[in-house]
């Protein structure tokens, strides 16, 4: 039998995923691996294998090394963080899966693993540490980053900075073209608002607001605010939120995504709200699967199984129920991507595609491989550059073969890449959000 094809044994009690200072939601049990056949079937979704063709690079072949690792049989050294790493957890292999594995919370465990056993270099040992613990959980501290890019963008700065050559010389130049533009002002000033309803409401909904969005997708919360109540929604924006934590569990560092759980279950759980509603579909996939983060039993699981019925994609929210504002006609094509957490996370397929035809005169034209993921995959596109620029290549070719005026997506790192890649390969496309052209439509009519 060839090693790919061996049945997964059981962990022995000395796994290094049995080390202190894991939660037990951390530690995957053995039927999370068992479910996995070795039939291959996931091979053709994945974008490292399509890119490389390394069964290392495969979701089997990871879970294979995940699991030697487990038992002790491989050594959790560079070779393996390397193969975890350059995992995009888009998740797509969930979907293809005909055994229902569970390949994000094992990817997801492992890198946990990384986290609590692995001594990255020293550099990128601060770079996580000032993100994920000294950043992304302190609003204050993202504003203030924040204003100095909002600088650097707008002063001139970053057009003497990218003429000089200097950016290349350091090996910047990529990731320097994929900073978010910085809005002028920040969303974090909305927070504690209500916004009415249009007419009669209909539902009483909570807005997810997230981290780095307030700082540069200040507009798309608006357009998805003035769509919801235009459409009958009386929205709240929770003071006291925080970011979701999707980029830190994502990385495994999962203390810091578990402390943040725990202040956004209290603060949307306290609150009379009918549904929470985000336009971000990784913070969708991260928000909904809280419970993830928790052991079972355990008071916090309890409040993110309830959490769970009340988390609603913005999208997935409005298609379910029923748009009630008039819409315009909006004469233009456009193409639409899918969004990976969207799709293989939350499962959420048709919503958005339905809430696009409803709009008149607008002709969605059916992009090749719209559910392959565009390269952005939270902060890959940053740590893994290349290869996030050569998914983004083969995306804005099928986005370009549809000839659409617009490509449309439903998560702003999906909106970011898709936007550099428009601008890298000159397809002339505007990217806009779902919420975005509802919002046109809508306000055309009012």
């Amino acid at each position: 039998m060839t090693e790919r094809a061996e049945t997964v044994e059981q962990s022995p009690a000395t796994s290094p995923l049995s080390v202190s200072g894991f939660s037990g939601a951390d530690i995957p049990a053995y039927e999370d691996y068992a479910h996995c056949v070795h039939c291959g079937l996931c091979l053709n979704h994945c974008p490292t294998y399509k890119l490389w063709g390394l069964e290392a690079d495969s979701p089997r072949g990871r879970i294979r090394q995940i699991v030697l690792v487990d038992q002790g049989r491989l050594p959790l050294g560079d070779s393996f963080v390397k193969h975890i790493d350059q995992c995009l957890d888009c998740r797509a292999c969930e979907t293809a899966c005909p055994s229902g594995v569970e390949y994000g919370k094992l990817v997801e465990a492992a890198r946990a693993q990384i986290e609590q056993n692995y001594r990255r270099p020293f550099f990128s040992r601060l770079a996580r540490n000032f993100v994920f613990r000294g950043l992304l959980p302190c609003p204050r501290r993202i504003a203030v980053l924040a204003r100095l890019l909002y600088l650097y963008q707008r002063s001139g700065l970053q057009s003497l900075v990218r003429s000089s050559g200097i950016l290349r010389l350091l090996g910047l130049a990529d990731r320097e073209k994929l900073l978010p533009p910085i809005d002028r002002e920040f969303f974090f000033s909305k927070l504690g608002r209500t916004y009415p309803a249009t007419g009669v409401r209909r539902a009483r909904v909570a807005l997810f607001a997230g981290c780095v969005a307030q700082v540069s997708f200040s507009a798309l919360h608006e357009a998805t605010i003035r769509v919801l109540t235009a459409n009958g929604c009386e929205v709240v924006v929770p003071d006291g939120q925080l970011c979701c934590g999707a980029l830190a569990a994502h990385a495994g560092v999962r203390d810091v995504a578990r402390s943040l759980a725990r202040t956004n279950l209290d603060v949307f759980l306290s609150g009379n709200f009918d549904t929470v509603i985000t336009n971000a579909a990784g913070c969708g996939s991260t928000l909904k699967e809280y419970e993830h983060l928790f052991a079972a039993g355990t008071p916090e699981h309890t409040k993110a199984r309830e959490f769970r019925k009340k988390m609603r994609d913005a999208t997935e929210f409005l298609a379910d129920l029923g748009l009630s504002a008039r819409l315009a006609p909006l004469p233009m094509s456009v193409t639409y991507q899918d969004s990976c957490h969207l799709l293989h996370g939350q499962k959420v397929r048709e919503a958005p595609r339905k809430l696009l035809r409803s709009i008149p005169e607008l002709k969605l034209v059916e992009m090749a491989m719209a559910d392959y993921c565009c390269g952005s995959a939270g902060s890959y596109n940053v740590t893994e550059t290349e290869t996030s620029l050569a998914l983004l290549a083969e995306k804005m070719k099928h986005a370009r073969a549809t000839n659409a005026q617009v490509i449309v997506t439903a998560n702003p790192g999906c909106l970011l890449q898709m936007r550099a890649g428009a601008a890298i390969h000159g397809t002339g496309q505007e990217v806009v959000h779902v919420m975005e052209l509802l919002d046109r439509a809508t306000g055309k009519n009012s």
